[in-house]
């Protein structure tokens, strides 16, 4: 797995305790799946339940980790074929699943074309456009197999699960605080934020909704007892020799960065998983059909920042979010159903 070795996409802020007598608190730092990690909770039981969590996370980097000669991922790709735990082959097919309902906007195939324009690696390039069509040839998510616990790949594919990784980390590291008695927690994913109830006070956590032009936040997200996902060009880029940018985000049909007007996606839904496979899978999709899934599903909210400066919300996410008064120049749409 090569993740998003970036600063947080959502801030949270305004973390105060409740008046009078606080609940225990602790927090936990750490480097997993490629990227950085925070966990705070807050009960008696906060401790043991914030390290079975990150135990829990080191044991998943092992098993669904793309360059790890030893993970379950790798076994798939080394050989075409493997037997895995029923965990991985679950996690395969939730992201095929989502995979044929995007129609493979999300596809868990495309690691050989972003390795080549260097973003697992860190060695930025731009592909000729035989090599992309090449490696083109390789790419479908309808050619992978899963047969009970058996994954099976046509040959010259290989199967990376990034797009979906960590949100399913936040959703076992959610179970795994509930199981704790934890009822009030933040899940820092390096980004990928999970928020288990409200604040120890009984308020909604407020989260900060980063500028994807600059260092700032455009607003804030006021919520509880969700799962909430950003994706964005900006995250990780890299400016060519002619000037055009390029983001990590690739279109699986053309194998080219995505550029299609959006510069930042965030999906608001309670599973973790869920959120980062669609924060994903509407980037590549654009504006028009990244609604249209939203109306055909509404399983979630999504908040979209277009490239002419206008911010697309869904309605269950129009009251949660406030614009801040420094981006006046943002134009805040509530989208109709």
């Amino acid at each position: 797995m090569k993740l998003k070795k970036i600063l947080p996409i959502i801030l949270c802020l305004l973390l105060t305790a409740c008046s009078g007598s606080a609940p225990e608190e602790y927090s936990y730092d750490f480097f997993a799946m490629d990227t950085y990690m925070s966990l705070t909770a807050y009960g008696d039981n906060a401790e043991k339940g914030v390290k079975a969590a990150a135990g829990r996370i080191a044991e998943l980097t092992l098993m669904l980790s793309v360059t790890d000669k030893n993970s379950e991922l790798s076994a798939i790709n080394r050989g075409g074929v493997a037997e895995v735990s029923e965990e991985t082959a679950g996690l395969i097919t939730f992201a095929l699943d989502i995979a044929d309902k995007t129609d493979g906007a999300l596809d868990p195939t495309v690691y050989p074309v972003l390795r080549a324009w260097g973003f697992t690696t860190d060695q930025n390039r731009v592909p000729a456009p035989e090599e992309i069509s090449a490696l083109l040839e390789n790419i479908g998510h309808e050619h992978i197999q899963v047969d009970g616990n058996t994954v099976a790949l046509d040959k010259g594919m290989m199967l990376d699960l990034g797009a979906v990784a960590k949100g399913y980390a936040g959703d076992e590291t959610e179970r795994i605080l509930r199981e704790n008695g934890i009822t009030s927690a933040l899940i820092n994913l390096g980004g990928n934020i999970q928020l288990v109830g409200s604040k120890p006070d009984g308020t909604d956590w407020r989260l900060g909704l980063k500028d994807p032009a600059g260092t700032g936040n455009i607003g804030v997200l006021t919520v509880s007892d969700c799962a909430v996902v950003t994706s964005g060009s900006y995250e990780r880029c890299f400016t060519a020799e002619d000037g055009t940018v390029y983001g990590h985000i690739i279109d699986p049909a053309s194998g080219y960065p995505a550029d299609n007007g959006l510069i930042s996606v965030t999906i608001i839904a309670d599973e973790g998983r869920l959120c980062d496979a669609l924060s994903t899978a509407l980037f590549v999709m654009g504006e028009e059909c990244a609604l249209e899934y939203w109306r055909e599903n509404k399983n979630f909210d999504v908040i979209l920042i277009t490239d002419n400066a206008e911010v697309l919300i869904t309605g269950g996410a129009a009251d949660k979010f406030q614009l801040d008064s420094a981006y006046g120049n943002l134009t805040v749409k509530v989208v109709e159903e």
